[in-house]
């Protein structure tokens, strides 16, 4: 087992950085994230162990569990410090992980499956949003500058794992999406009702930001879902999940 390390100053390297990961900024520059829960993290270490560096606790105890992977470090800290990491307030040990290559998506390329174009920028809202992507079967999650990092800590607790099921990759800018080549549709309550629409198997599906949707200088095909006409629109991430229930459902239907 590995030997377990105190680290008991908040002015420590180490431990600064972790205390900055609460900001998206940091987390871009340090390429780490901090993964909190009591479900998450034990699923996270049996699951995907290589994408973790270092576990985090307050009690000794929790360092010693057999099923911790050997190559991954283990951190005691004093109680003050690990409340401070520990935003959620689960009072379980915390994983230090990696951040993925997100690369720049090739626009050029034909979309493969259903390719989600996304700029949601709360959090939260981006991590619920990640949660229906793995579930509904999402080939890749293509992420707007104005995106919220998918590794902030909210997004995280908001997608309970759903990340690490995901290909992520990144697009420079809108106008980048007028060039893109295959399939490429937008969400707005203006477009046509996708109850009706026959979904190709292959294609982009565009996702704006909270309250701008998408711009309106895009040249493509929108897409509507119904309503009652109650409320003016829905929620981004509702909506989004809607679509992608409708395009895993049609494909159910033919087979694929």
């Amino acid at each position: 087992m590995r030997k377990i390390e105190y680290l008991e100053s908040a002015q420590n390297p180490r431990v600064k950085l972790w205390l900055g990961l609460a900001e998206p900024r940091a987390i871009r520059k340090s390429g780490r994230f901090l993964l909190a829960g009591r479900k998450t993290v034990p699923e996270a270490l049996s699951r995907w162990p290589g994408q973790f560096e270092a576990l985090i606790a307050t009690d000794e105890a929790a360092l010693e569990d057999p099923a911790i992977p050997d190559e991954l470090a283990r951190i005691l800290v004093p109680k003050a410090i690990f409340e401070r990491l520990d935003l959620s307030g689960t009072g379980h040990a915390l994983l230090v992980g990696l951040v993925p290559e997100m690369p720049r998506t090739d626009l050029s390329a034909a979309p493969q499956g259903l390719e989600l174009v996304c700029a949601l920028s709360d959090p939260n809202n981006l991590g619920a949003l990640i949660r229906s992507a793995a579930a509904f079967n999402v080939s890749r999650l293509i992420l707007m500058p104005e995106c919220a990092h998918p590794f902030h800590p909210r997004a995280l607790r908001a997608g309970s794992n759903a990340v690490f099921e995901l290909r992520l990759e990144t697009a420079s800018s809108w106008e980048a999406l007028n060039t893109a080549q295959g399939s490429i549709f937008a969400l707005d309550g203006h477009g046509t009702d996708m109850t009706t629409f026959e979904w190709p198997a292959d294609l982009r599906l565009v996702l704006g930001e909270e309250g701008r949707g998408v711009p309106d200088s895009l040249k493509m095909k929108r897409l509507s879902i119904p309503t009652s006409g109650k409320v003016e629109s829905l929620n981004a991430m509702a909506a989004a999940s809607i679509a992608l229930s409708q395009f895993f459902l049609s494909r159910r239907k033919v087979g694929m």
